[in-house]
């Protein structure tokens, strides 16, 4: 033929890659639609062109979220923040003709096709990881925070241990910004050694982004509020270092039982001065009955955990 061969190779296919988008919070786009493919790549063309490449199909999944293999049962990805994990590689393109022209033979009829990319069925499952866990001596009003500014139901009694599982729950501040919660069961001195389920409830705390501290302001046992503060913290910081370096915003719940506005500005500042802190660190007087501090409460976390994606985006980048 004139000109001889001149057929250029495929295009790669595409991959299925799936990344950790802390702007995705559920699974319920893959309840839908089951089937997802990305680009195949184009065929090569005249004159030696290599064909174009597939677009990678990039699937966007809430951090948390594990992808097992069911027919192997092998674990494809553990995804938290800005992780990305490529879960269907796309095939190899063919080679063109013009890769077999040789001086016995100008005119090779012959290209071999591409790899197929790799198909396979996955399952996924999400992990919730809290962006807030709530710690603090079981009754400090844990339970009835949660219950406040979330839809979780747990249960709630005047007494301690009510709650012996964490519970979950998703506030809401707008439209586009939502803070998940872990109601952290009660911590009692010894958990750091496995009093209890102490170890357990550690676990549940190390996962979290950052913790909020509950000191009642006016224990019913009538025990010290800074030596319950101190007694959680020293399990904290028993159990890893780098749980007592988390991220920490102190409240004084229910405040609603002391007599007035006058004795919660005191409380406050015992608190203050009992734990030395700075001027820059603040004290959170909320209550869940009357909803006091609240909203500032959940802005301040909110804060936080923008910092937090903030460093976990630029880490992801920088890889």
């Amino acid at each position: 033929p004139k000109g001889g061969p001149d057929g250029g190779d495929g295009g790669h296919g595409g991959s299925v890659v799936a990344v950790a988008d802390p702007n995705v919070h559920t699974l319920m786009d893959f309840r839908h639609q089951h089937h997802w493919k990305a680009q195949r790549g184009e065929d090569g063309g005249h004159k030696n062109q290599t064909g174009g490449d597939g677009r990678d199909l990039v699937l966007r999944v809430p951090p948390g979220t594990i992808i097992h293999d069911e027919g192997t049962g092998e674990v494809v990805a553990d995804l938290g923040f800005g992780d990305r994990c490529v879960v269907a590689p796309g095939g190899v393109g063919g080679k063109g003709n013009d890769r077999f022209k040789s001086p016995t033979n100008q005119a090779p009829r012959e290209s071999t096709p591409g790899e197929p990319g790799v198909e396979r069925t996955l399952r996924l499952e999400l992990k919730l990881i809290a962006d807030v866990g709530l710690v603090g001596k079981p009754n400090a009003g844990k339970s009835t925070l949660l219950a406040s500014v979330t839809r979780a139901t747990p249960k709630i009694a005047n007494y301690p241990f009510t709650t012996l599982t964490p519970q979950l729950g998703i506030a809401e501040l707008d439209a586009e910004r939502r803070v998940v919660l872990a109601d952290i069961p009660g911590l009692i001195e010894g958990a750091s050694r496995g009093v209890g389920l102490g170890i357990e409830f550690l676990k549940h705390i190390e996962r979290t982004k950052m913790i909020v501290h509950l000191i009642e302001a006016r224990p019913e046992d009538e025990s010290d509020p800074l030596a319950n503060y101190r007694a959680i913290r020293a399990e904290l910081e028993a159990y890893s270092p780098l749980l007592g370096e988390k991220p920490e915003l102190i409240v004084l719940s229910k405040v609603d039982l002391l007599p007035d506005d006058s004795a919660r500005r005191a409380a406050v500042d015992r608190v203050r001065a009992g734990l030395r802190l700075g001027p820059r660190d603040e004290v959170f007087a909320i209550s869940s009955a009357t909803r006091t501090g609240l909203r500032e409460l959940l802005e301040a976390c909110w804060a936080h955990i923008e910092r937090e994606h903030e460093r976990a985006g630029a880490g992801s980048e920088s890889r």
